[in-house]
């Protein structure tokens, strides 16, 4: 076996030095490379600075931003907060990276304060309780909404009656879902946001009761037919909206984003999944077109006209986004309508 001579040992030893010098000036070199990112955030208004946040990460999400804000400001939790690049301009998003965004290593941004802010169950359980409380005002003619001869008096209509069940049994409804069914992100509303659609929610209510449990309200004009038959297909509807609501709870999400493709069951209720890719608008939409020709109400009818509208929009964006996340999404599906919309 042969041995090294001291000269070998020697160049060995040169080339080990060598490569530790190289490793540990390249290392040196990457630290110095990194480069931190410093956060200006000013009032939009008076362009004064609210705080100076040295030393951001650069793949810090603006979350994060606002978090670092947060201890600063104990007042304005996250969700309170609205950062923006241009005063005038859009919020940022929650997920937006401060490295990705069109800023130098020194970001300025311009902060909002959204108002005091309410999560999403508080929203639907607010909006549902109004509703059912305030139909059964009118319906048991509590004093000082008719004349006074009618103060806690009953119609003798049978359709008013059924008007009554069924209006509660949809907010009963709506109720159960929210606390035991719905998933909720952890998105909130501004609070004058929520008393803008309580507002709306439950002076509709206010409007439908008024006329269909008015003293001299009038049953609809086919009589029996018209009343039983609407109230079948309302009953229909309320069922199919409820079995659609339990499958979309058992498709697992990405937050509010949906990670599979939601399909019928053997449930017939379900199978307009076939169609729709949002059939509980559809059969929402469908409960208040029931409902407006068993009561011949015009106020019912202008309600379930303005939820078409609006439910139109959600599901088009909807189903825009199973289209797009989903290359094999099926193609026979529409947003709300079978076949046309």
């Amino acid at each position: 076996m042969e041995c090294l001579d001291l000269r070998d040992l020697f160049t060995v030893a040169h080339f080990i030095k060598t490569r530790c010098d190289h490793g540990l000036k390249a290392g040196t070199a990457n630290i110095k490379n990194y480069v931190f990112f410093e956060v200006e955030i000013l009032d939009p208004k008076s362009k004064a600075q609210l705080c100076y946040l040295d030393k951001v990460e650069p793949n810090a999400t603006i979350a994060e931003i606002k978090t670092l804000l947060h201890k600063i400001y104990p007042k304005f939790y996250p969700s309170r907060q609205a950062l923006k690049l241009h005063p005038e301009g859009e919020a940022l998003s929650d997920d937006d990276v401060l490295e990705d965004l069109p800023v130098g290593t020194t970001a300025t941004m311009f902060f909002q304060d959204l108002g005091p802010q309410i999560g999403w169950t508080m929203v639907f359980l607010a909006e549902c309780l109004g509703p059912l409380f305030i139909y059964l005002l009118f319906y048991y003619r509590l004093p000082y909404i008719y004349s006074h001869e009618y103060d806690y008096t009953r119609s003798p209509f049978k359709v008013v009656k059924l008007a009554c069940w069924c209006h509660t049994l949809h907010y009963i409804k709506r109720l159960v879902e929210t606390i035991f069914i719905h998933r909720f992100s952890d998105g909130t509303l501004p609070l004058r946001t929520i008393m803008q659609i309580c507002l709306y929610y439950w002076g509709f209510a206010a409007w439908q009761a008024y006329y269909i449990n008015h003293p001299l309200y009038t049953p609809p004009s086919y009589g029996r037919l018209q009343i039983y038959s609407a109230l079948t297909m309302f009953l229909i509807c309320e069922c199919g909206n409820f079995s659609v609501h339990l499958i979309l709870n058992r498709i697992s999400c990405n937050g509010s984003r949906p990670t599979e493709i939601p399909y019928p069951t053997k449930n017939p209720l379900t199978w307009l999944f076939f169609f729709v890719s949002c059939p509980n608008y559809t059969y929402e939409v469908g409960s208040w077109l029931c409902f407006t020709v068993m009561t011949q109400c015009v106020p019912v009818g202008v309600f379930a006209f303005l939820g078409f509208v609006q439910m139109t929009i959600w599901a088009r964006a909807k189903h825009k986004t199973y289209v797009q996340q989903f290359e094999d999404y099926p193609v026979l599906r529409s947003a709300i309508i079978p076949l046309f919309l």
